[in-house]
């Protein structure tokens, strides 16, 4: 920048006919410059000092983020504030902006559904602290492909029978059923997907479809980004509210938090696909789905077991006792995904338990067995004499 002394000898120069370029070399500026400050009649005014940002004590933090891939202005705007930021948003966004090109996309085609058609369903996977522990947390997303509201739910497994309890807890969510839901391949609804011919969908998957009234659908193999809808779901509950809370105090307070998250955040954001509330665009969706069931799906493990001679059956590592007569029987289980065990005779049930995770001791009900007790202490008694004679 030119200086009020650079200015002086560049008009002194000037008026003794110099050239330009013979000015600027020896003044050490380019000729343009010469012919500005000649054509000003000064040299430029000082510029004001640029005034510090509130944003600028948490630039670190914010590419720090950015490089953790989120990019959500809002819930760096969330994590800031917790940090003292006292600024706006439009500032963080600001900053945000022009490094948006630093980031790796890929073009996808959607696929527009009607109201009520379809609900597209995927498991995901995120590492969080449960109780203090590092713990892998298995998420069911299931989105509406009309107004894209979803629901997700948190637990330990991703099984069928967890599976089927994430579809029913969205259609309650939701407070209807769709036309069809979109599955991955997932053995839990899918056992076989040809090239050429039809799917094979998993029977207990079939009758969840039956009684809820939905198709079941599954996406080709190898094409995920047919459900693009909840794919982008997923990411976006991985990036906004894993971020927002990062530890819970067990699972029953990780599912409050994030049935709280979708009310106060998720359904009232405007979608940035449909440019719409999505609560709003919900309210024109859910008189297109189909009413609930007076009876909810039974969603709980049922196996059969072997009673072992001593009127025990193993489940998941344990032994649990059952009534004596049943010894050597087969028996029909009935398990909870909150840990309730029944055990049937038939139609009949013969023993309950509360099933305590990972192997270890035996659990007995004392009534199961007390004929079986009662058997052995109805032993016949023999005088000494009987033995002493043997010995002899």
């Amino acid at each position: 920048m030119l200086r009020r002394e650079d200015f002086m000898v560049i008009q002194a120069l000037a008026e003794r006919g110099l050239y330009l370029c013979d000015i600027a070399k020896q003044v050490g500026v380019h000729p343009r410059t010469v012919r500005r400050a000649l054509d000003r009649g000064g040299a430029p005014a000082a510029r004001p000092a640029r005034r510090g940002s509130r944003l600028d004590p948490f630039r670190t933090e914010i590419d720090r983020l950015l490089a953790e891939d989120v990019w959500n202005a809002v819930v760096i705007f969330r994590e800031l504030q917790a940090k003292g930021y006292t600024g706006k948003l439009s500032i963080l966004r600001d900053y945000i902006r022009p490094k948006r090109v630093l980031r790796v996309r890929r073009a996808t085609v959607r696929f527009e559904t009607a109201p009520g058609r379809q609900l597209q369903s995927d498991w995901a996977e995120y590492r969080t602290r449960i109780a203090g522990e590092e713990t892998t947390v298995h998420l069911i997303v299931n989105t509406l492909g009309f107004s894209r509201r979803f629901h997700f739910w948190c637990t330990d497994s991703a099984d069928a029978e967890h599976t089927y309890e994430g579809l029913i807890r969205s259609f309650d969510w939701f407070g209807g059923v769709p036309g069809e839901v979109l599955v991955d391949n997932q053995k839990a609804a899918v056992l076989e997907h040809p090239a050429a011919g039809p799917v094979r969908f998993h029977p207990r998957f079939v009758d969840l479809a039956g009684h809820y009234g939905f198709v079941p659908r599954a996406c080709r193999p190898a094409r995920a980004q047919t459900k693009g809808k909840d794919e982008r779901m997923v990411g976006y509950v991985k990036h906004h509210f894993f971020v927002r809370y990062r530890d819970f105090e067990n699972w029953a307070h990780l599912n409050q938090l994030a049935e709280q998250w979708l009310r106060e955040e998720a359904d009232l954001r405007c979608h940035g696909t449909v440019r719409e509330i999505v609560a709003e665009r919900f309210a024109r969706e859910v008189p297109m789905l189909q009413p609930l069931p007076a009876r909810r799906y039974d969603t709980a493990y049922q196996e059969m077991r072997q009673v072992s001679w001593d009127a025990y059956i193993d489940v998941r590592g344990r032994r649990y006792s059952v009534p004596a007569h049943l010894a050597g029987r087969p028996v029909q289980i009935r398990l909870t995904l909150e840990g309730e065990l029944a055990v049937y005779d038939g139609e009949h049930l013969v023993a309950s338990h509360r099933v305590v995770p990972g192997p270890g001791e035996w659990v007995t009900v004392p009534a199961h067995h007390a004929a079986l007790w009662a058997h052995t202490l109805a032993v016949e008694q023999r005088p000494l004499a009987v033995y002493e004679e043997v010995a002899s």
